[in-house]
């Protein structure tokens, strides 16, 4: 296999439909819209999830609860996860180079699961009660990014 005899596969490089061309082009006469009924006529446009008239899923289907669009979302990074690493200080920057973290602007919540070895300093937007009471049990500090909490 040579540079001379690459092909594209098959299906890969097609033509769009020219609808309406004539009886010779296969879509000739009704131009793919079948016969008669709704979706045959100029100016038909279904709304989306129409069914025929019956009662569409999204109707069919009950709605429960409720959405808070002010809802704040952080990062969850547990405590055996960061003892992990061996680091003394951990910074947001540290974090995200680290992979931790994904996005630039993500707030980060350390949350109490695992067990600590080290002093270990941690800058996050927030911790939980009991990952703040072992970070500081091992000796090391808890420093909340922007704020108190």
């Amino acid at each position: 296999m040579n540079l001379s005899n690459l092909k594209a596969p098959k299906k890969a490089n097609r033509n769009k439909k020219r609808i309406g061309r004539g009886m010779g082009s296969g879509t000739g006469k009704t131009s793919g819209r079948g016969h008669k009924g709704q979706g045959s006529r100029s100016g038909s446009s279904l709304m989306r999830g129409f069914e025929g008239g019956q009662m569409p899923l999204h109707r069919r289907l009950p709605k429960r609860g409720f959405t808070n669009i002010f809802r704040t979302e952080y990062t969850v990074v547990n405590l055996e996860r960061l003892a992990e690493l061996g680091e003394k200080e951990l910074t947001l920057e540290k974090l995200q180079g680290l992979g931790l973290v994904k996005g630039r602007n993500g707030l980060v919540k350390v949350l109490g699961n695992g067990d600590l070895k080290g002093a270990l300093t941690v800058h996050a937007h927030k911790f939980s009660k009991s990952a703040q009471e072992k970070i500081e049990k091992a000796g090391g500090k808890a420093i909340v990014i922007g704020g108190t909490s």
